[in-house]
This record gives structure tokens, C-alpha cells and sequence, in this order.
């Protein structure tokens, strides 16, 4: 007989890994700790009995925070497609007794950023349910629902807003100028700006600032997908307010040193119909469950 898979050498806990995952996403031991819902100190020897195991260390203690050492990147792969070959194992025999149709809405932005993790993940937990998405403009995201022409909806808003009391807000972040790296499109008069439509939080949001802080503008570019308004930026052609967190090389964030005003922060918020049917209730619990996890920096 074949030697068996794994005999012979120690089989690690799967909490063990799903531990060490949230550590490393969160760089924290408390955040993970608060995630996972053990003490710090229970969090610590889960750590340190995965060290001894694998004989070696898989992070790096730096004051309150802590990084992985070149064995826990090497790890960290492992970790994740272990985890994720468990869940489907378990939902193919153990899978929610849910099935239907949820007629989703999302600002098209969501479409490239947020939706691929949001619906592979509840695919792999609810295969007999079916996400119709629909993209679109905020506005008309929150009519759609009241309307009962969609289920659940996801859309943006500034905060104070009746947009923003519309729903239950799931994620908050600071909106922020950018530019190109180098560019120069922010020291021109009156300043080029690259945005979404009318009717977009986010332009509403910028045009409040400047004008607060009395800063001649002019709309340059309008593009109803954000990959628009990017073209234009990496064109050095103008700059415009997107979330931090997509701030990614070649564009740059800009401040007060490049003469702007601070923006503030932006609301996601849910929406679900009145009387909605539990594949909705079930995806909406998945989708608050996403932005939790993303607000602690934990990623799928």
C-alpha cells in the first residue's frame, strides 16, 4: 500500500493557519485576536505552538505590530489555499439550505474592485443561489431598491447625507486628490478636474471642497467609470477624488502641499428591499461580513 498523504510528518491545526492569517493581514496580534474572538494571550500561544511545529519563526514582533519573516511569506500561500479547500469541501456536503435569486446593485466602480471577492466567496458558501448584478450610479442604485426593482444594493455617500441615512453604512474611508507621480495637472489655473457624473458622491464631495476652500476649478473630464477619470490622470490631464485605498504607483495621493483642501470621508451603504427573501438576507449577511473584514485589513 502507498504511503499515505501527510504520514510522517505533523498535521497542523486548520485554526492554527486560519490564526496566522489574520495575524498576518491585520499585522496585529490584537486585531487578530478581536477577528477570531480569543484573548490575546490564547492568540500568542496558537502562534508559538505553529513555530514550534514548523520549527522556525513566521513573524517578527516590532512594538505593537508584528511582520512575517521570509518563512511566513512562504507560508502565507499555503495558509490561504488550505483554507479555502477546506470551506469548499465543507459547503459541498454541508452547504445552507438557500436557494433563489438576489438581484444585486453596486456603483460600476465596485464592479473591478470590490465584487470579484464579494461574489466568489459566497458562491463557494451558497452555490444554489444565483447574484444578478446590476452596475449603476448611486441615485438611481437607492431608487432601485425602494422601487423593489432590486433586492440589495451597495452605493456610495457623503456623510450628513439623506443618501447616507438611507441604509446601513458597512464601510467608511477618507476620499483623497490624485495625480500623476511627477505630474504637474494640480499647480494649474483654475484646476483640471477628472470626474464621475452627476450625481457621483465623490464629485459632489470635491466640488464642496474647493469651493469651501475657494479654489478655482473646472471639470476637464467626465467619465462615469473611475478607469476614465485614471486615463486622464495618467495623461497628467488633471486630478481627481478616489478612496485611498486604490492609490496605487504610478499616481500619487496630494494634500495641502499641493495647495488642496482636504475632502473628508465617504460612506458604503446597504440597502435591501422591504420584505426581501432569505437568499437576500443571506447575502447581505455575507456582504456586511466582507466589509468588516476589509475595515480590519483582512483580505480572503
Amino acid at each position: 500500500m502507498d504511503k499515505l498523504p501527510g504520514s510522517g510528518t505533523p498535521l497542523i491545526d486548520l485554526e492554527l493557519y486560519r490564526t496566522f492569517l489574520v495575524i498576518a493581514e491585520t499585522s496585529s496580534f490584537s486585531k487578530a485576536s478581536e477577528l477570531i474572538g480569543r484573548t490575546p494571550s490564547a492568540v500568542s500561544m496558537q502562534i508559538k505552538k505553529l513555530e514550534t511545529m514548523l520549527d522556525v519563526a513566521v513573524f517578527v514582533r516590532e512594538g505593537r505590530s508584528v511582520r512575517l519573516t521570509p518563512e511566513g511569506e512562504a507560508l502565507l500561500g499555503y495558509a490561504r489555499r488550505i483554507l479555502m479547500l477546506n470551506e469548499e469541501a465543507v459547503s459541498l456536503f454541508v452547504a445552507p439550505d438557500v436557494e433563489g435569486e438576489v438581484r444585486f446593485g453596486a456603483p460600476s466602480d465596485f464592479g473591478t474592485r470590490l465584487l470579484p471577492n464579494i461574489l466568489s466567496r459566497f458562491a463557494r458558501s451558497h452555490p444554489g443561489v444565483n447574484v444578478d448584478v446590476h452596475l449603476d450610479g448611486s441615485p438611481m442604485l437607492d431608487e432601485k431598491v425602494k422601487t423593489g426593482e432590486l433586492d440589495l444594493v451597495l452605493f456610495t455617500a457623503r456623510p450628513g447625507t439623506g443618501l447616507a441615512s438611507g441604509g446601513e453604512i458597512v464601510f467608511t474611508e477618507p476620499l483623497v486628490w490624485v495625480g500623476l507621480e511627477g505630474g504637474i495637472a494640480y499647480d494649474r489655473e483654475p484646476l483640471p478636474l477628472a470626474v464621475s457624473t452627476p450625481g457621483c458622491p465623490w464629485r459632489r464631495a470635491a466640488r464642496v471642497a474647493l469651493d469651501d476652500a475657494q479654489k478655482p476649478y473646472r471639470i476637464s473630464y467626465t467619465s462615469f467609470h473611475s478607469a476614465g477619470q485614471e486615463a486622464a490622470l495618467l495623461a497628467d490631464l488633471a486630478i481627481a477624488p478616489f478612496p485611498a485605498s486604490v492609490v496605487e504607483a504610478p499616481l500619487q495621493v496630494l494634500d495641502e502641499r499641493h495647495g488642496l483642501p482636504e475632502i473628508g470621508d465617504y460612506h458604503i451603504v446597504m440597502r435591501e428591499r422591504a420584505r426581501a427573501g432569505k437568499a437576500t438576507h443571506a447575502f447581505a449577511q455575507h456582504v456586511e461580513e466582507c466589509f468588516r473584514e476589509l475595515a480590519l485589513g483582512v483580505s480572503a
